[in-house]
């Protein structure tokens, strides 16, 4: 594993508290009203507990540069570019304004592999989210890395086809189009530097991305706030999902839900079809 096995085990931890201010601009962000008891959606556990790297120590991604240090919670792979692939959330208490948070985060395991893009880093990270004592949220991250891309691939994801989004397999399905303001508020709320989510000429002509980067999270995020519309706030208790494709700035995002009962499968996809995101929740 070349040597990178010395960090499984390596904790991290962070203190936050979800002021008023916070949840403001969170509900700003995405156009949702203020509940009176204080309780906020879903996915606000996002914008908690950020890295607080100082600006001389991020590397040319905007991540926090990693080395062979003891302060280093990631290990410093060769492969440059970094993708957050996947989550596995477990809900067990909601967040409320004013809320004491502390976010314990431990690297659960690491894994190499060899791709049709060249090597390959699988990181596990599990982070356990407390609010005032008390569990609020468990979840399982999966990070990827991998190698530069060369400067002649092709843009990705491919230029948008003749396909198109079957709605008649949905129960419910919206439409938006996520622009750089949506995404430079996201950056902000969840103190994320990487620059493929506002540097356009970065995202281009470095990490070879057709245009900016809609994040991951932020995605799940609102596939988060469709399951509230169709079944009430803070009703999950599971969700899992799995980055499947980019989504890219400017671009119609299609978000749809189905299923019933306890179990619903959830989705996000570009206009012509092509499938963003994989996700699945239990009530």
């Amino acid at each position: 594993m070349s040597g990178f096995e010395k960090w499984i085990g390596r904790e991290q931890q962070l203190s936050d508290r979800l002021d008023e201010g916070l949840a403001k601009r969170w509900l700003a962000t995405f156009d949702l009203p203020a509940s009176a008891s204080g309780i906020m959606p879903q996915g606000i556990h996002f914008a908690l507990c950020t890295p607080d790297t100082p600006t001389a120590e991020l590397g040319e991604d905007g991540h926090p540069a990693r080395d062979e240090s003891a302060d280093s919670f990631l290990p410093p792979f060769p492969m440059p570019r970094r993708m957050w692939a996947s989550s596995r959330l477990h809900f067990r208490a909601p967040l409320t304004i004013g809320a004491v948070v502390t976010r314990t985060s431990r690297v659960a395991s690491i894994t190499e592999k060899t791709g049709s893009t060249g090597r390959l880093a699988f990181v596990d990270v599990e982070h356990e989210t407390q609010a005032n004592g008390t569990l609020a949220v468990l979840e399982t991250q999966t990070l990827v890395y991998r190698e530069a891309a060369l400067s002649d691939a092709a843009l990705s994801p491919p230029p948008l086809g003749e396909g198109h989004f079957d709605r008649d397999a949905w129960d419910v399905h919206k439409a938006l189009t996520p622009d750089p303001r949506l995404l430079f508020r996201y950056s902000a709320l969840t103190f994320n530097t990487h620059r493929i989510h506002y540097d356009a000429p970065y995202a281009r002509a470095v990490e070879r991305y057709r245009g900016l980067v809609v994040h991951g999270p932020l995605t799940a995020s609102l596939l988060l706030q469709v399951a509230a519309e169709k079944l009430g706030d803070n009703h999950l208790r599971t969700f899992e999902f799995r980055g499947m494709s980019p989504a890219i700035a400017g671009e119609e995002l299609i978000l749809a839900m189905r299923g019933g009962g306890s179990q619903y499968e959830l989705g996000a996809f570009a206009q012509d079809g092509r499938q963003i995101m994989k996700a699945v929740a239990a009530v």
